[in-house]
């Protein structure tokens, strides 16, 4: 996440041959990174998913998040059980390099399995999976990138410990087919995971970027069509703008 939560754990290390080895990343890099908010129960009463950061996290220690973290290589080659659909595919590569759209995806329902042990997947078997994809094929599902909406993108300001650009993606609870209230295969990176009614969040300790962000899904919890344009809160070493993705033509 970036202002949103980053993985932590796969940020500084990568797994070789089922070990933890260390990775010398440049930290004070941009890396690209995934926040997933699932909404559930949108017309009745709506809630969203959060967890707590814990108080050692080198990034946003002890807030509330949404699941979420950087990009990892592997995402760029895991097989889709579906694709991103338009308009979302095309506004993920504005202003990005070409293609990334699939791996924010992949990273995003990675992320969210990881964190919470929640499954946004089809039924589908695949062999060979990347080694922190392997729980999740275990689970006999594909990563279902259609439900995914792009709503929010934001960049790390100058100056922080961690800079991510963070693309945040709405999904309805609807979609994910696991037990919605079943966490007990989530790692330990978020502690405290629980569906917070939106009416209730505000009373929660939560980074500013992730305030704005809800200000965007509070405003589209009865819309399910894909937003006119998504905001983009950037933060570069010259200025910080707030202004408007709405996609460009992908070569096909």
């Amino acid at each position: 996440m970036v202002l949103v939560k980053p993985d932590d754990v796969f940020s500084d290390f990568h797994k070789i041959k089922g070990e933890i080895t260390v990775n010398n990343i440049d930290k004070s890099k941009i890396r690209d990174a995934s926040t997933v908010i699932v909404l559930r129960d949108r017309e009745t009463r709506p809630s969203i998913l959060m967890g707590q950061r814990g108080s050692n996290a080198a990034f946003m220690p002890n807030k509330f998040v949404f699941p979420g973290g950087a990009v990892d290589v592997g995402d760029r080659d895991v097989p889709l059980g579906s694709a991103l659909i338009a308009p979302n595919d095309s506004r993920l590569q504005d202003q990005s390099r070409p293609g990334i759209g699939r791996s924010l995806a992949a990273a995003a329902i990675r992320e969210l399995f990881e964190e919470t042990g929640l499954v946004l997947g089809c039924r589908g078997s695949w062999s060979n999976a990347p080694i922190d994809w392997q729980d999740f094929a275990a689970t006999g599902h594909l990563p279902h990138a259609s439900p995914l909406q792009f709503v929010f993108r934001a960049l790390t300001p100058p100056g922080r410990p961690r800079r991510f650009d963070a693309r945040f993606f709405l999904v309805d609870a609807n979609d994910l087919a696991s037990d919605l209230d079943d966490f007990k295969h989530a790692s330990d990176e978020l502690s405290h995971l629980q569906w917070i009614y939106l009416d209730k969040v505000r009373s929660f300790d939560m980074p500013f970027i992730t305030e704005v962000v809800l200000s965007e899904i509070g405003a589209r919890v009865m819309d399910k069509k894909a937003p006119s344009s998504v905001p983009y809160f950037k933060n570069d070493d010259e200025e910080s703008v707030f202004m408007r993705l709405y996609g460009k033509l992908i070569n096909t």
